[in-house]
């Protein structure tokens, strides 16, 4: 069932094993572009068009041949119905930004024409340029380089060990020993005065006992 839903869901669609073509294209602003969409053989006979709008049912066609494969030109369009490999081919030339927009190739037949859409952006070339240019001249590091910076990494660190970070080291263990044996003398000190009180006490017992 859910095979049969989804057949019928793609023959809905208007282009639909009928005609393809690129889901997007891009040129640049005063360049051109071509669009090549292929369609079955079955079709060749049958008048194609090239239409704009976001809505396949009320795109507006700009540019549609006669059922054969005699160039077609309006503008700044041109249009070829090529029968021998099944293919049209639509050419914008001078663009501009205004032509970033939704596009069909279209095919006209008895009820519903059969249709890809395509998506055309406009880029400005300038832009692009200037941005290929600052790529280009961003500073690279070699190999060289980086294992010079890694020597230097290494090195500095060895300095810091030695100069910095053992003497910290030997002077916190010198604190700590110390303070150790400090605390060390103290308990002996108490330790003696503690002994020394308690025989104190016990030989002044003895002496007044009779």
């Amino acid at each position: 069932m859910w095979r049969l839903s989804s057949a019928l869901l793609l023959l809905s669609f208007p282009g639909c094993f009928s005609i393809q073509g690129p889901a997007s294209v891009r040129g640049p602003e005063n360049g051109s572009v071509t669009i090549r969409c292929r369609y079955s053989s079955r079709w060749q006979m049958y008048n194609k068009y090239w239409c704009r709008g976001a809505d396949w049912s009320t795109c507006r066609v700009l540019i549609r041949t006669r059922g054969s494969e005699k160039e077609k030109k309006s503008g700044r369009l041109s249009l070829r119905d090529n029968w021998r490999d099944n293919s049209l081919l639509v050419t914008m030339e001078m663009l501009t930004q205004n032509d970033t927009d939704t596009y069909w190739c279209g095919i006209e037949k008895f009820g519903t024409d059969r249709g890809t859409r395509i998506k055309v952006t406009v880029y400005s070339e300038g832009k692009d340029t200037m941005s290929s240019k600052m790529l280009s001249t961003m500073p690279t590091m070699d190999s060289n380089a980086y294992v010079m910076s890694s020597d230097l990494h290494k090195r500095t660190h060895y300095l810091l060990l030695v100069f910095v970070k053992v003497p910290v080291l030997l002077i916190l263990a010198g604190v700590v020993l110390w303070l150790k044996g400090s605390t060390q003398k103290v308990s002996e000190e108490e330790w003696r005065h503690t002994f020394c009180s308690n025989l104190d006490s016990e030989l002044t017992v003895k002496d007044i006992a009779p």
